[in-house]
Order: structure tokens, then sequence, then C-alpha cells
């Protein structure tokens, strides 16, 4: 029998988890691409001689285009069938990623940064589709562990190995690195990966107004939230606009989407509990993974001014205790009812955020080995359940289109709660440089000895007392700014903890995590 012919099911053992481990292979990459940047901005801002915030859309097209296809992607795995759908993204991607590498301006890394970004996005959600379809019953629970570790540790490592990466050779290795593994899965999976057989006919009938209007809500609800922080958000007139096309595509989308006979994304879906519950944590645990990976190398650049590379190296616990901790998930699901390992995942990374409060000034790796320790453990127990209960809970014939939405969810999670913390790291650092500025003043013995010692210092070091007590208060300005910095990373941390008791109470009302329905009757 030729293995095209054969189901899912019939296919070797062997050659379904080869499959399986070629396109996680193609997943962990476009989900790496996301943060391995994120410790060397400033490297390619030099290199490519950008401003900062020209430098902000190297991320910001990557997370707009990919946004935009993700949703997307059940539908053209219908059109093109998962496997060429694949083997397309895979190849867009290893492209992309070498022009990204070969870029001569600012401009022109934008550009391949949101074609990066389109054309790998289709990588993500099929590979979880592809799990429930090739593996039964408790086979799927170590699939989707799988995933769910390859999905949390891509975004935890993704800054230390671009931080080594940079450091050893240059930044334009972080898009060369993506080359020889794009290439493997581009020839491989043809070969190995039969799951299901195109359908062009449903080009025809496709939902290109629904395409349309989720494409306006959300490319332009993506750029409020990463443009928003840096424009004042409703004070410039862009952000207005693009605000009002968001909403009014969004209501139209949602009124398409529950009123289509084919809508481009099965919203249907969420009336399914467990499903809108595991979309509910997907958007915990993307605004968990994505802020904190966020926060702790900015704090480390800003207040600490740490490199590349020893950002990189603060960060590593994350992945070295997520790692160490995925036997112990392998075992102990199996014993325990998983919403146990679910509840257990999502207080550990709210602790280890919580733990991030007491922060000062000399933190370094070593005080932040308990919090990432417990954000590593956290991320390993918390994001397969959820993968598990979310798609778990639906039958193979609406996976596809769920699928899409399942992840999107992560990634808006992400952007919403980046975009709030940097909005919050602008507003509370004001406040808290104004509350520090009313105790610094010139009757204050700390602040008259400290400016003492400074104006000796810069005294003997300028030569004259102007320069002197220039450099003096220039000094005192810094300690106040750095001080309110801290306070302000403090107060960001707390608000993300707070984030995880939501995810805790939500997990109460979830059914037993198990296997989808028989019949696709939970329409």
């Amino acid at each position: 029998m030729n293995a095209a012919a054969l189901t899912p099911a019939d296919q070797p053992v062997k050659q379904r988890i080869f499959a399986f481990a070629l396109m996680c292979l193609g997943f962990f990459m476009a989900t790496l691409d996301i943060q391995i940047v994120a410790s060397s901005l400033k490297d390619i801002g030099g290199g490519l001689s950008a401003s900062q915030d020209e430098l902000s859309w190297v991320q910001t097209s990557y997370l707009i285009a990919e946004i935009l296809v993700i949703p997307m992607s059940g539908w053209l795995s219908k059109v093109f069938s998962t496997r060429w759908l694949f083997v397309a993204s895979a190849v867009g991607f290893t492209i992309t990623s070498m022009l990204c590498g070969l870029a001569w301006d600012i401009n022109s890394m934008i550009l391949f940064r949101g074609l990066q970004g389109a054309l790998g996005a289709a990588m993500i959600p099929t590979v979880f589709t592809t799990a429930f379809v090739l593996f039964p019953g408790k086979q799927r629970v170590i699939a989707s562990t799988t995933i769910g570790a390859l999905a949390s540790l891509a975004p935890a490592i993704g800054p230390v190995i671009g931080g080594w990466i940079t450091s050893q050779w240059s930044w334009h290795w972080l898009f060369y690195l993506n080359l020889v593994p794009g290439l493997v899965v581009a020839i491989l999976v043809p070969k190995f990966v039969h799951i299901d057989e195109p359908n062009l006919a449903l080009l025809k009938k496709g939902d290109y107004l629904g395409i349309a209007l989720m494409s306006g809500f959300l490319g332009c609800l993506e750029y409020v939230l990463e443009e928003g922080p840096r424009k004042n958000w409703f004070g410039d007139d862009v952000i207005v606009t693009c605000t009002w096309i968001s909403a009014i595509c969004a209501f139209l989308f949602l009124v398409r989407a529950f009123t289509a006979k084919d809508p481009v994304v099965d919203l249907r879906a969420l009336a399914v509990r467990n499903f809108a519950i595991g979309c509910l944590l997907s958007f915990v645990t993307g605004i968990g993974i994505f802020v904190s990976v966020f926060l702790t190398p900015l704090f480390l650049s800003r207040v600490r001014e740490f490199d590349s590379l020893q950002i990189g190296i603060a960060l590593l616990s994350v992945g070295v205790f997520q790692l160490m901790s995925l036997c112990a998930y392998a075992y102990i699901s199996r014993l325990v009812d998983m919403r146990w390992c679910l509840l257990f995942g999502i207080v550990c990374f709210g602790v280890g955020c919580y733990f991030y409060v007491p922060l000062t000034n000399d933190w370094g790796w070593q005080q932040l080995l308990l919090p990432q320790a417990l954000r590593g453990i956290g991320q390993q127990f918390l994001v397969p359940p959820v993968v598990t209960m979310a798609l778990g809970s639906l039958p193979q014939s609406r996976l596809k289109s769920a699928s899409g939405l399942f992840n999107l969810m992560r990634n808006l999670g992400g952007a919403i709660g980046i975009a709030v913390s940097a909005t919050m790291l602008n507003d509370r650092l004001n406040f808290h440089y104004e509350r520090l500025s009313e105790s610094v003043t010139t009757g204050n013995p700390q602040t008259e000895a400290f400016l003492t010692r400074q104006f000796a210092h810069w005294g003997s070091a300028a030569g004259d007392a102007l320069s002197a007590t220039s450099a003096s208060l220039a000094n005192l300005h810094a300690l106040v700014m750095r001080e309110a910095l801290v306070l302000t990373f403090s107060d960001t941390f707390f608000v993300l903890a707070m984030c995880f008791g939501i995810g805790a109470i939500s997990v109460i009302f979830a059914r037993p995590i198990g296997a989808p329905p028989p019949s696709p009757d939970a329409h």
C-alpha cells in the first residue's frame, strides 16, 4: 500500500514519531525566532544604524505578520493539506531568514522580518493539530508534553541563544542559524508526513470577507498594542485611527464568524467548556511567558547594564529547570488528574513572578535563580495540560480551525501583556521618581552626604567647582532614576503574578482532561 494512502493511524509508529519530530523542529524554529533577537536588538541597531523606535519594528513586524496568519492556518491546511502547507511555510521561513541576515538597512530588515513571521507562522498551529491526529489515547499526553515543552522553552532560551551567538559571531547568525534545519524540514516533510489531502476546491468558497475583517482587526490591534506605549496611546492620530479600524473590524468579524457557514476561524468551538478555559489559560500563559522574557532582559540591560551574553547567562536557569522537570511531569501526569498538574504549574509560575517583587538594583543571576527556577518548573507543568485540555476536548473535524484560535490566544496574551507592561514602566516610573524626589532634598542628611562625596570626587577630576556641581547633581539624578526604575519593575512583576490568580480560579471550572468526544456533536 502506498504511504500516502495510509491513514495516520495505519502508518508505522516509527514513521509517525519521525514525522512528528520533523514538524516539531520547524515549530521550534518559528517559535524561537520570536525572542531570539530580544537580547541582541542593540547590536542589530548598531549594525543597521537604526533608532530605538525603528528598532522596535524588528519585533513588531514579525509579531503582526505572525498573528495574522496563525488563525488562517486551519483553513489553509484544508486547502493545501498539512504536509504541503508546512513545507511551503518551512521554505518561506528559511529564505526570509537568510534575507534577514543579509539586510542592508533597517527598512529591509523590517520587511524581511514581516515576511519571515508571515511565512513561518503556519508551522506553529499545524503541529498541535498533527499531534492529535497522529497519536491516539495516552500517546497524546506525550505528544502534547513535547509540544508544550518546546512552546514554552523557545521563548525562555531565545534570548540566551541570541546573546551567545551575537557575542561569539555577530547578529547576522541569529538568522543564518535557521538555514540548515529549515532545509532539512523542507526536504523530509513531504516524504514522511501524510495527514490529509489537499482540497483546492475550497479556494472557490473561502471566507475571504472573514479573512479581510480578521486581518484588519488583528493587524491594527497589534499595531496599537506595540506602538501605543511609545506614542502616548490616544494622543497620537494614527493610534486613534487604528483603534477605530480594529474595533469596527472586530465587531463585523464576530458577526461573520457566527453567521457564516464555513468561517475562517471556528469561534463556535468556544462553546466547549474545556476548550474555552484552555484558550483563557493559553492567553494567561502568553502573558506570563512573553512578559517575563520582555521584562527580565530589560531590567538587566537598563539597571545592571549587562551585555547580550550576560543577559543570556542570567536567563539560562529558566530553560534548565524546565528541562529538569520534564521527566517529573511525564511521570506525575500519568498518576494524577492533569488538572492538578495544571494548577501546580500555574501556582509555581505565579509564585515565581511574585518572588521578583523584592527586586533591588544589584540582582544578577544568583538572585534570579529561585524565581526563574519556579517559572521554568511552572512552564513545564502548565503548558502541556493546557494543550491537552483545549484540543483534546474537540473532535478531529474541528481541530484545524480551533488550533489556530488556541495559538492566537497565546500570542495575543503576549502582545497585550507587553503593551500593558511597557505602559506601566512609563507611568509607574514617573510616579516613583516623583515620590523619591520628594525625599531627596538639600536638607536631607543622606542627600547632603552623597553630594559632598560626589563633589569631592568630581572636584579632583574636573578641576573646577561648576563642573563638579553639575556632575554631582547628574549622578544624584541617575541614582534616583535607577531606584525608581527598580520599583517600577517590581510593580510590574506583582501585576504579572496576579494574572495567574485568574488562571488558577478558572481551573476549578474545568472538566476532567481526557479524550475528545467520539463524534462532532459538540457543535
